[in-house]
């Protein structure tokens, strides 16, 4: 049985479709003092429980939820986690601070048997996990909605740590070059500085792609560093948090459409990485 939490209601409801499972219905209440309380339907054999955690209140509802279908009589847990909040907190950045996605991570294992997570901002948090933990790649995804007729595609990363996003959707495209952003940050004053990409843009479509776009900041100021005007400007996320007017940000950096996953549910989530979750099932 999929079981979903209430901001993971598309992805659950494909992933059903996709492994023919009877997708739960469950029940949220709140208490008079705030708390949380949720109840699932009986459970056999097997529970998924599809849970993103882009909220401190999601990650608590992803833990009682995990204890529920045990309750319920789930022999088996799987917990798919399409978004996993406080992934970028993966050290502590300070004296005195903790590892946050350290112990989410932990929290997380003591209720399931296995962990799916999709596009982790950083592989290595996978260790954190005492259970079995496995990262789904989300990049193939993103070439889906893009037009057919892009004209000599380049596909461009916002930094180098996520070059192997742009190949990947380069690759699941089907043709176009690749290439990222130089970007640098002042020690002492904390601003970025975007130098721009070596590849001639002149009159060819850009395709810039990230595993998360946040204020969308960094990517409409590395579309602003370009030195030529490209013909048209996409912009692809696996999870598009698109918080703090980003959409207007990139809307004015010129960008034509911007596509993101249902990881985290918002109006550009255009495509579902459902099958992606599925297969690594």
């Amino acid at each position: 049985m999929i079981v979903p939490g209430t901001d993971s209601q598309a992805v659950a409801a494909e992933l059903a479709a996709i492994l023919d499972e009877p997708l739960a219905e469950v029940e949220y209440r709140r208490f008079a003092d705030g708390e949380l309380l949720v109840e699932v339907p009986p459970q056999d054999g097997r529970a998924i429980v599809v849970a993103a955690t882009g909220t401190s209140e999601a990650h608590v509802q992803l833990l009682q939820l995990q204890d529920a279908v045990r309750e319920a009589g789930a022999e088996e847990v799987i917990t798919v986690i399409p978004y996993m909040g406080y992934a970028r907190q993966d050290e502590a950045f300070e004296p005195g601070q903790p590892v946050s996605a350290r112990a989410m991570a932990k929290a997380i294992s003591t209720g399931t048997d296995r962990v799916l997570t999709v596009s982790p901002h950083e592989s290595s948090i996978l260790d954190f996990f005492t259970v079995p933990a496995t990262a789904v790649d989300g990049g193939p995804a993103l070439a889906e909605p893009l037009p057919e007729d892009l004209t000599d595609p380049v596909f461009l990363a916002p930094d180098q740590g996520a070059i192997d996003l742009a190949e990947t959707v380069r690759d699941a495209y089907g043709r176009g070059e690749t290439d990222a952003f130089e970007k640098h940050r002042d020690r002492e004053t904390g601003a970025v500085e975007i130098e721009p990409a070596a590849l001639d843009v002149a009159g060819r479509d850009l395709v810039v792609v990230d595993d998360i776009i946040a204020t969308g900041g960094t990517m409409s100021g590395a579309i602003a560093a370009l030195g030529e005007r490209p013909e048209r400007v996409f912009v692809g996320a696996v999870h598009p948090l698109l918080v703090d007017g980003a959409l207007a940000k990139l809307s004015n950096a010129g960008v034509e459409a911007v596509y993101g996953t249902d990881t985290i549910e918002r109006s550009v989530s255009e495509v579902s990485v459902a099958e992606l979750i599925a297969a690594a099932i």
